[in-house]
């Protein structure tokens, strides 16, 4: 009786330990980013500022950027940059950003990125007189862009 009671607990706990241990699925498991493997890979560099490269895991990673030199064989090369990349976020949603990189810097864009709220419309419309008035006084040559080279004092 007593090694019937033992053996139903041991296997009571072990049977809790086995249901415990069951691995999540869905790609925002760390269980199933483990064992993500490469779908595709290209990557193709050409020395003189182009390149291209993009990948894909089984887990919905995806990855693609292209590249080349702006004002090539200037003194004002830029290097400029297309691109996007894609992820699950833990909670399974779908993550997508595309991108372009140049003079004007890094300017990504993607549906979960926080966007400005719009301007209140009486802060408009001093924004709007402000700057007709500013166009006005240029025009009539009455207004002079301050020099930031120049002290106040």
């Amino acid at each position: 009786m007593m090694q019937r009671l033992l053996f139903l607990t041991v296997a009571s706990v072990c049977l809790a330990g086995f249901v415990s241990c069951k691995p999540q699925s869905g790609y925002n498991s760390r269980q199933d980013e483990r064992y993500a493997h490469i779908l595709r890979y290209d990557n193709i560099n050409h020395g003189d500022g182009t390149y291209s490269y993009n990948y894909e895991t089984s887990n919905g990673i995806k990855a693609e950027e292209n590249g080349y030199l702006k004002g090539r064989g200037t003194n004002n090369e830029i290097q400029t940059v297309q691109g996007s990349y894609q992820y699950y976020s833990p909670e399974g949603e779908l993550i997508r950003v595309v991108y372009t990189a140049d003079e004007n810097g890094f300017n990504p864009s993607g549906d979960h990125l926080p966007t400005p709220p719009p301007i209140p419309p009486a802060i408009q419309k001093s924004l709007d007189i402000i700057y007709a008035n500013v166009a006005k006084q240029q025009q009539q040559g009455h207004y002079n862009r301050p020099n930031n080279n120049q002290r106040p004092y």
